[in-house]
This record gives structure tokens, sequence and C-alpha cells, in this order.
């Protein structure tokens, strides 16, 4: 590829700073230099990290047809880098040097999408722009940039269904690829398939656990496997671990700082994403690790981790917990071995709190323990309706549940604390981080990016099963029926 002069004296090249880079093969030329020189007429400049990702996104084949027109050109990079600038600078020059070329810009918010309009409108006014652009429309689900040549660009939100229906698409972008559901991209990507040279662009930060980011995190996996052979990927972040005061960092993940990012809009973004891994994943660009554990150290989890209980393991108690917004219900069974590890299996965990109580009765029937709940949880608007149906229950006081999480870390800490293989048990941990009420901690309900009920239920279940046993006789006792 043809090398481009330096057009921001200073800046920083693609290759200085990017932590990984992942080019298809195949690659004989660039669209870039036209691009360039469009962008150059314009009066749009770019810094050098700039002009690398470029050259890599309108990489060609010997065919003429895109590189990355398969998989897509993707890029994983921190807020306030520019990211949006360059592709819209992309954007704009295809559809001048190519008339009748069409755009779907989408984000998953309308406020994203809103936002990213506007600076698009900024861009079709700028003197020597607007002369190119027929007009722009504005309007719930209407906003559009139409050129002159017959070109045009659309806007709208994945939220709101926007992408559904179109075809004839030459170039879809993918704002907030970390939010980016299979069925948005079913829904978008057969619309370039009779375009005769089409391209894609996911362009997002490290997804949240709760955040449906499969799309985005695949993407990442098979370019860093070297599965792909048909899409770039770029990223840029931070190195893992590592403090998240250190400038040094902050300089490897947003190559634009300092000299377009300050360290007054690094502070600004610090104090604003004051959940716990957020300033790492959105200022900082690190994704979270496979095995990530915020809670505990990651060792001492795994090391709990069994395929199954101990044969003939004696179910000690049994625990419900809610999520705070009431869309999901756990139930857990929590026992104690004879070496005092506590023992924990999830039995439950669904959407909605519908069937709990039939399950919970059904349960204490069969193993004759209590059953545990946050009284001044969520889970507090089952405890009339599980008190109808007569099950017995050991309401968990503020100071209960503190003694549950403190006996929870300590076992995790010690390796007394063997958890049954469960997905949602994981995804749990992963999301949830722990609250200060007075001088001991809890589970932080309203700070956690995940569903943490499995995990609370496993606390109150593993502490319950410790207490001394309720005189309780089940039904179920001589008929050789306890199965768990």
């Amino acid at each position: 590829m043809p090398d481009l002069q330096q057009t921001k004296p200073g800046t920083r090249k693609l290759s200085e700073i990017a932590r990984h880079v992942v080019v298809p093969k195949g690659i004989v030329s660039t669209a870039w230099p036209s691009v360039f020189k469009k962008a150059s007429e314009l009066g749009l400049g770019c810094d050098d990290w700039q002009v690398g990702v470029g050259k890599l996104a309108l990489a060609k084949r010997a065919n003429g047809k895109y590189a990355a027109g398969i998989g897509g050109v993707v890029l994983s990079i921190p807020r306030q880098v520019g990211k949006t600038y360059l592709i819209s600078l992309i954007v704009f020059c295809l559809c001048l040097l190519h008339p009748g070329l069409t755009v779907l810009w989408t984000a998953h918010r309308m406020k994203t999408a809103g936002e990213t309009f506007n600076k698009l409108q900024a861009f079709a006014r700028k003197k020597r722009i607007a002369p190119h652009i027929l007009k722009v429309t504005t309007g719930s689900s209407d906003e559009v940039i139409y050129f002159r040549n017959g070109s045009r660009i659309m806007f709208g939100a994945r939220e709101r269904g926007f992408g559904r229906g179109f075809d004839n698409v030459d170039i879809e972008v993918f704002d907030e690829a970390q939010i980016l559901t299979e069925a948005a991209v079913e829904d978008m990507v057969p619309a370039t398939n009779v375009s005769p040279n089409p391209l894609l662009f996911f362009i997002g930060t490290p997804p949240r656990p709760k955040d449906p980011g499969e799309i985005f995190a695949g993407k990442r996996k098979e370019a860093l496997d070297g599965e792909d052979d048909d899409t770039v990927y770029v990223e840029f972040s931070a190195d893992p671990g590592t403090n998240e005061n250190d400038r040094k960092q902050w300089a490897k993940a947003n190559p634009s700082y300092p000299s377009r990012t300050d360290d007054a809009a690094m502070l600004r973004m610090k104090k604003a994403l004051n959940t716990p891994g957020s300033f790492d994943r959105e200022a900082r660009g690190i994704w979270d690790s496979e095995t990530r554990v915020t809670l505990f150290d990651s060792e001492a989890w795994e090391n709990g981790r069994k395929t199954a209980r101990p044969e003939g393991l004696k179910v000690g108690a049994l625990a419900v917990a809610v999520s705070i917004d009431l869309a999901h219900s756990s139930i857990v069974a929590g026992s104690m071995d004879s070496e005092g590890g506590a023992w924990v299996k999830s039995l439950h965990h669904g959407p909605g709190t519908k069937g709990v109580v039939d399950r919970c009765v059904a349960l204490q029937e069969a193993f004759g323990v209590d059953v545990v709940i946050d009284g001044r949880g969520p889970g507090a608007v089952l405890i009339p309706h599980l008190e109808k149906a007569s099950v017995r229950l050991h309401i968990a006081s503020t100071g209960d549940v503190l003694d549950a999480f403190a006996n929870l870390e300590s076992r995790v800490r010690d390796g007394q604390f063997f958890h049954v293989d469960a997905a949602e048990l994981d995804a749990a941990l992963v999301g949830a981080v722990k609250r200060e009420v007075g001088d001991r901690f809890a589970l932080g309900r309203k700070k956690s990016e995940a569903d943490i009920s499995p995990l609370e239920a496993a606390s109150l279940a593993a502490w319950r099963a410790e207490l001394p046993e309720p005189e309780f006789v089940s039904k179920y006792e001589n008929e050789g029926l306890l199965v768990l």
C-alpha cells in the first residue's frame, strides 16, 4: 500500500499505539488515497493513526472488492478518541466519489444516533461540503443527509427497529457495536446483498457483562484467533491491571491523548464512569477477561468450581433471590460437608417470578429445610405469597445479609466454598460489585452490571446451611426421592 505523508505533525502512527491490528489476506491496494485526496479538497485533515485505520478499512483485493467486505471493519476503541470523525470523513468522501451510494448509520440508542446525526450535519455545513448537499431532513425516523449526486446517509436507532426492510444499501455503520444483537444483524446485513462492493463498520467499546455483546466479542475472538481472513480488526487499549490514573496508559489506549483529548476530558470521564470496570472499558479500552472475577481472586473462585456435589451430601438450606428490576429470580441449595466446606448448587434461574412459589413448595417438601429470603431485598415481594403457600421461611435481616456476604468472601478466600458449575452464577459474579453498609459489606444491586440474584441466593444458602437445623420432617424422607 502506498505511504501517505503525515498530515498532523506529532501525531502517532497506528503501528505505534494499537494493541491489536488484524489484516485480511490478499490485499493488493487501497481506496484510501482517493478518499484522502477528497478529504483534503474538503478541508478535512487526519491524524496519522486515522490514516492507518483508513488505509486498512478501504483495502482491496485483486478483484477490486473491499478486503473487509465480508467480515467488516471492526474497531474496539475508547470514547473521545476521534472514531466518529474518522468514519464520518470516510463515509462523506465515499458518498461524493461514488454517486448514488446509500449508507445506513445506526446506534443502539436514539440519543447516540441523534448525537452522531448532529455531528454529521455539522460536516454537511462546512464551507467546502455544503455545495454538495441537496438537503438534510430531520425528525423521528427521518434523519437523512441527501447529496446532489444521489448519495444519502440515513440515521436511526436499532432499539426502535431502524434498519429493517432496507435494500440496495452499500455501507452500514454499526455504532455502539458492544450493544448489537444477532437479530439486528440479521435484519440489516442482508440489505447489502445486492451492492456491488459493500462495506460494514462495527465500532464500539468493550461490552459490559449485561450488554448483548456476543456479536462484537465474537468478531474480536475470531480475528485474534486467526480464524477470519475477511475482517479488519483494530483495538486500542491500556494494559490490563495497570493503575487507572497512569497517564502513559491513557496515551496507550487513546491515540488522541493528550493532543486532542486532554487531562480534563479524561478526568471528567473518570468521574462520570464510576461503576467498577466502566472507566477501564470505555476510557481505557480494556476487555473483560473471559475468566474475569470482580469480587474474588479468580484462582480462588475457579478452585471452588465442581461438576457435581459429593454423593449423599444433605441439603441444609434453600435460598431465593430476585433481581433489582424483578426481571429474574433464582433458587439455590446450600450444604455443609463433613470437613466444614460450604457447597451451593443453582436449582432455578429464570425470567420474572412466575412459578417461584410453587417451586419453593416442592423443594421444601423434598428437602425439609428453611427457605431463606432477604426481608428487605427485591424478593420481599414474594414473602406474602410464600407464607400463603405455607412455605417455612427464614426472613433474613440486614445483619443476616451482611453475615452471609462476609461468610461468602471468607470461604472463597480460604478455599472452603464450592459451587456446582452454573453459567448464571458465573455471569452474576462477573457483573457483581459490593457496597458498604456501615463498616461492613454486602452485594450492591444498584451498581452491579448483571443479574446478581444467583450469587445473592448462593450466599444466603451457604450461610443458612451452617446454622442449626430446624425440626422438620419431609414427607419424602423415607421414599428415596431426594434428587439434587
